[in-house]
């Protein structure tokens, strides 16, 4: 189980992050271009000994002369990105039994059975609509009391095949009760036995997030910033414009 994680996750981060396999698992500071980004762009991520700093084309040469001989944290204290996520993936050893017990009703949902659900609001992390009815999420735990749903674990497909992305949501007075750890601990163990590859990310802010992966077995994998559009909205303007 650990090598196959390793391989999809790291197919995954090659794909997304325009390096190859072999970037990934040096030691060196990585420097790659996002050819389809429309604005300036630039996105950063850390696996293992690896650092790979990914812009778009215009901003390509300018960033890698402003981070020579900066260390990881220097790299990420950059005032150009915003945001960092903890990606955290299951554990060699997960344990897949669901052994919090609870007094709701549970569902899980798969494909075209979540249509079923169009028009539920309020649960963005785990499972959202556009405005025609569509959503990107393929699997879905919720859990409900007398017909209400509560809570949801709901997982997406990712940029390649077999790797799915989890995400939680609980209704706020029903929280701090293990509902969360529950739901994606069901759902990682549906995944699983698919042979899907699920992930979950948290901000480094989200503590809560952060402490239902640990309960869940998952274990930090990687680390990246949110992807930092420079179309001139940023509050940082008068920084950026002065460092680049």
């Amino acid at each position: 189980m650990k090598a196959i994680i390793k391989s999809k996750i790291e197919e995954l981060l090659s794909k997304e992050y325009y390096c190859s396999l072999d970037e990934l698992n040096g030691k060196s500071t990585v420097y790659s271009v996002n050819f389809n980004a429309k604005q300036p762009y630039i996105k950063i991520l850390a696996y293992r000994n690896c650092v790979v700093v990914c812009t778009s084309e215009d901003l390509y040469y300018k960033v890698r002369e402003l981070l020579q001989n900066k260390n990881r944290d220097e790299i990420f204290e950059l005032p150009l990105v915003y945001g960092q996520t903890i990606h955290y993936v299951p554990n060699d050893n997960y344990i897949n039994d669901v052994s919090v017990s609870l007094n709701y009703e549970c569902e899980y949902l798969f494909d075209r059975d979540i249509l079923s659900l169009v028009g539920l609001t309020g649960f963005e992390n785990s499972l959202a609509f556009d405005e025609n009815g569509s959503t990107s999420t393929k699997a879905v735990c919720i859990a409900k009391e007398k017909n209400k749903i509560i809570g949801a674990a709901g997982a997406a497909e990712s940029s390649v095949n077999g790797v799915w992305e989890i995400g939680v949501d609980v209704m706020e007075e029903y929280r701090n009760a293990r509902l969360g750890t529950y739901l994606v601990r069901g759902l990682t163990k549906e995944l699983l036995a698919r042979n899907v590859i699920p992930f979950y990310s948290a901000s480094v802010t989200n503590i809560g997030s952060q402490m239902v992966a640990s309960r869940c077995d998952y274990i930090p994998f990687w680390v990246d910033t949110f992807g930092t559009i420079l179309d001139g909205s940023s509050v940082y303007n008068d920084i950026i414009k002065g460092l680049l």
